[in-house]
């Protein structure tokens, strides 16, 4: 049986790509750095459960306001936590 999965994609990814480029400009020293950049989004998307869709607007038909909002909440604290960290690393490897 040949099945195609390419459609099958983790919703949070665009969510926390749109929140790391939004706040990128807040982190200096991150901010111009495209791998550092994604190692937040990685960071961020590790501490979100993933929930996995074909198609965003059947997953956005299917969520109440409530889980809609909670949902942004969690993308926008899971980003603000991997900025932090990766900003840490970086300082810390800068120290030794």
């Amino acid at each position: 049986m040949n099945v195609d999965f390419t459609s099958v994609r983790n919703s949070n990814e665009r969510a926390v790509y749109e929140a790391v480029a939004a706040n990128a400009a807040g982190h200096p020293g991150l901010a111009h750095d495209r791998e550092l950049l994604a190692d937040v989004a990685c960071v961020a998307l590790n501490r979100l459960q993933p929930r996995y869709i074909r198609h965003a607007v059947d997953f956005a038909f299917y969520l109440t306001e409530k889980e809609r909002l909670e949902t942004e909440r969690q993308v926008a604290d899971a980003v603000d936590f991997a900025f932090g960290f990766v900003q840490a690393r970086v300082a810390m490897r800068a120290r030794g």
